[in-house]
């Protein structure tokens, strides 16, 4: 069988997937017959849910578009702010309900999401193909470090998480898919991921500690697994980190 070739120039944050003699260059690609464009991006280690726009020779293609030898490639990363509807893009339509599933490894991540007010799943016992057909079957978002679990073919909408900081992972997701404006804290329990609504003082007296029912008159209480929450000093603390994190957008 004859080798062929193709030169490819990977864009953005999409380099972080490469060795370093690749990246922000272009480099040739070596391959056997006429591999789908999707086969060839996974095989450099990118997956797929990162990729939104690949051109060959100029021209917008989908990931079943066959490599031909003498190919150029141009890929580039997931565009969610941004007005790219002349080109192909490479999943379905953005989400109109902003959901995420995070891994086992993003806990910290996960409570981060839900105090901003983001209906994140998460537990710490889900394998890899039901963190799949949770996102399928509900529509969310899969937040990982694991970039295999990216590249199961059945995932259409996924995030690859850079850093191991869970504040750093915060603020990546809030720039990747523009959600600054869609903040809206203290409205998911940090607990089980349950809407959290205001509360009579009256009707949970019994259930506070006597020194908070004495010192605060304002509680919410989550309507899944029942915590209450009232604005203490870790509520200023928190409320302060999510400033912070809209200012940066300005």
């Amino acid at each position: 069988m004859t080798r062929h070739s193709a030169c490819f120039r990977i864009y953005a944050e999409l380099n972080d997937f490469l060795p370093a003699e690749r990246r922000q260059r272009e480099f040739t690609y070596a391959f056997d017959g006429t591999p789908a464009v999707k086969d060839a991006v996974e095989a450099m280690g990118i997956p797929h849910t990162e990729v939104d726009i690949i051109l060959v020779n100029g021209r917008s293609v989908d990931f079943s578009h066959n490599l031909r030898d003498g190919d150029r490639v141009a890929v580039y990363p997931v565009f969610e702010s941004l007005d790219i509807t002349p080109l192909v893009r490479l999943r379905p339509e953005p989400l109109r309900r902003t959901a995420f599933i995070a891994d086992v490894h993003l806990g910290k991540l996960a409570r981060l999401l839900r105090l901003a007010g983001f209906d994140t799943l998460y537990r710490n016992d889900l394998a890899d193909a039901e963190i799949v057909r949770l996102s399928l079957a509900e529509q969310r978002i899969i937040l990982t470090r694991d970039r295999g679990l990216l590249k199961v073919g059945a995932v259409t909408h996924g995030c690859f998480i850079r850093s191991g900081d869970p504040y750093q992972q915060l603020a990546q997701i809030m720039q990747r898919f523009d959600l600054y404006g869609q903040i809206r804290p203290f409205h998911r329990c940090l607990r089980c991921n349950g809407r959290v609504e205001p509360v009579d003082k009256a009707e949970i007296t019994p259930l506070l500690p006597p020194r908070t029912a004495q010192a605060f008159d304002e509680f919410t209480r989550c309507r899944d697994c029942g915590r209450i929450y009232w604005k203490g000093s870790h509520w200023e603390k928190l409320r302060a980190r999510l400033a912070a994190l809209r200012s940066s957008d300005r």
